[in-house]
C-alpha cells in the first residue's frame, strides 16, 4: 500500500491468462540509477515494543529490539523471503531490492512495476510480492496495472491477470498465492497518478479478486465494498481470508470465510483501529502475515499490531515510522518490516512459514 500521498503521510523520499502476455523487462521508467543503499551501522535500533497483554511474551521476548538493516528508500514495501534472502519493493523508484545477511541490499529488478516507454510520475513500481509453491516470484505492478510473474531465465514478466471483464485494473497492491496456485489480490487506486479521478481509470471501485490457478477461469470479483483494500493473508487452515482497509475514517481489518470453491462469504470487521488512526498514529492498516498459530502481525497505525485469531490486540511493534508491510524470514522466527525509508527486523518467539 502507498496511501502516504493520499492521506498526507510524509516519507523520505477479458481476464489475462497466465503466459498469454510476456513483456521484456526493459527500462521504461524515468532514468534512475540509485546506488545500493549502504547497510546501516550495526547494530542500529529504533522504536520499541508496546505491550498491552502479558500473552505477548509468548510471541515476542520482553527484551526484543527492532534493528535497522538498511535505509534510503522512498517507500519500502512488499517484503517476501526467497532463496535465503529478503526481496522488497521501493515503489516510487520502480525497483525490487534483495537484502542478504552479510551482503546488504543490492538491486534485484529494475524496472519492477512499470515497463512502458513513456515516463510517468506517481508510484509506478512493484508493490506486494509473493512466492508460489514452485518458488516463482509474483508481483503487483502499479505502473503496468497487473499481476505479473517474473521469469528469471527469459528475463521477462508474464501476465497473470490485468483485466476484470475486459477493463484494466486500477493498480494491484498486495497478493497472496495459495498452495494450489490460486492468486488473491487487492486493487486500490494508489498506483494511478490521479488516484480516484485519474482519467485512465476503468473500474469504478477498489476490489478484491481471485485468479484461479487453472488459467482457464476468469478473474473473480470477491468484494467491491471496501474503500481502500490493501494487505491480504490467509489463516493457517486456509478457511479465513483477512483483508486490511487503508482508510483513515475506517481503519479496519475485515475477515471472510473461504468457501470450498475458493470464493468468500460472511464479510465482517475483525479489528478496528480507527481511533488510533484519528489520534495521529503513523500509518494505516496495510500488509500483514500470520504465524503458525494464527496470530496476525499486521501493519497499522503506530506499527505492527500483534492480534490473536480471536481478535485480541496483544501489543504493537513500534518502528517509529509509517510501516507498510512485513514478512517472516530466516528460520521463520525473524519478522522483517518495511518502514517508510527503512528495512528493519525483530526476532520472535513464534514462527511463520517461509519459502526455502
Amino acid at each position: 500500500m502507498s496511501p502516504r500521498t493520499l492521506f498526507g503521510i510524509a516519507v523520505l523520499s477479458s481476464s489475462a491468462v497466465l503466459g498469454c502476455h510476456r513483456d521484456q523487462a526493459t527500462p521504461g521508467s524515468p532514468p534512475m540509477t540509485p546506488p545500493a543503499p549502504p547497510a546501516a551501522p550495526s547494530p542500529t535500533y529504533v522504536g520499541g515494543i508496546e505491550r498491552l497483554d502479558p500473552a505477548l511474551d509468548a510471541l515476542l521476548a520482553p527484551d526484543a529490539r527492532i534493528e535497522v538493516l538498511s535505509s534510503g528508500y522512498k517507500w519500502s514495501e512488499g517484503p517476501v523471503w526467497k532463496d535465503g534472502a529478503l526481496l522488497f519493493s521501493d515503489v516510487p523508484n520502480n525497483v525490487v531490492w534483495r537484502w542478504k545477511e552479510g551482503a546488504g541490499a543490492t538491486m534485484y529488478l529494475r524496472p519492477s512495476g512499470y515497463t512502458g516507454s513513456v515516463p510517468r510520475g506517481g508510484e509506478p513500481g512493484s508493490n506486494g510480492l509473493a512466492v508460489d509453491a514452485q518458488g516463482r516470484l509474483t508481483l503487483c505492478q502499479h505502473g503496468d496495472r497487473r499481476i505479473a510473474r517474473w521469469d528469471p531465465a527469459a528475463k521477462v514478466f508474464e501476465t497473470v491477470a490485468d483485466r476484470y471483464e475486459g477493463k484494466r485494473f486500477n493498480s494491484p497492491n498486495d497478493v497472496v498465492v495459495r498452495p494450489n496456485g490460486d492468486v488473491y489480490f487487492s486493487d486500490p487506486i494508489y498506483g494511478l497518478e490521479g488516484h480516484e479521478k485519474d482519467p485512465k481509470r476503468e473500474i469504478p471501485w477498489s476490489g478484491v479478486y481471485r485468479k484461479p490457478a487453472s488459467g482457464k477461469g476468469d478473474v473473480q470479483l470477491l468484494d467491491k465494498q471496501m474503500t481502500y483494500p490493501n494487505g491480504l493473508a490467509f489463516s493457517p487452515d486456509g478457511k479465513t481470508l483477512y483483508v486490511s482497509q487503508s482508510d483513515p475514517n475506517q481503519a479496519i481489518w475485515v475477515a471472510f470465510d473461504v468457501t470450498p470453491d475458493g470464493g468468500v462469504k460472511n464479510r465482517r470487521v475483525f479489528f478496528d483501529a480507527t481511533a488510533a488512526a484519528k489520534a495521529g498514529k503513523k500509518g494505516l492498516p496495510d500488509g500483514m502475515k500470520i504465524d503458525v498459530a494464527g496470530n496476525l502481525f499486521a501493519t497499522g497505525p503506530g506499527g505492527v499490531y500483534v492480534i490473536t485469531p480471536a481478535g485480541k490486540h496483544l501489543g504493537t511493534i513500534v518502528t517509529g515510522e509509517p510501516t507498510a508491510n512485513c514478512a517472516f524470514g530466516d528460520d521463520g522466527q525473524t519478522l522483517y518490516m518495511t518502514a517508510n525509508d527503512k528495512l528493519t527486523r525483530v526476532r520472535l518467539r513464534t514462527r511463520g512459514l517461509v519459502a526455502k
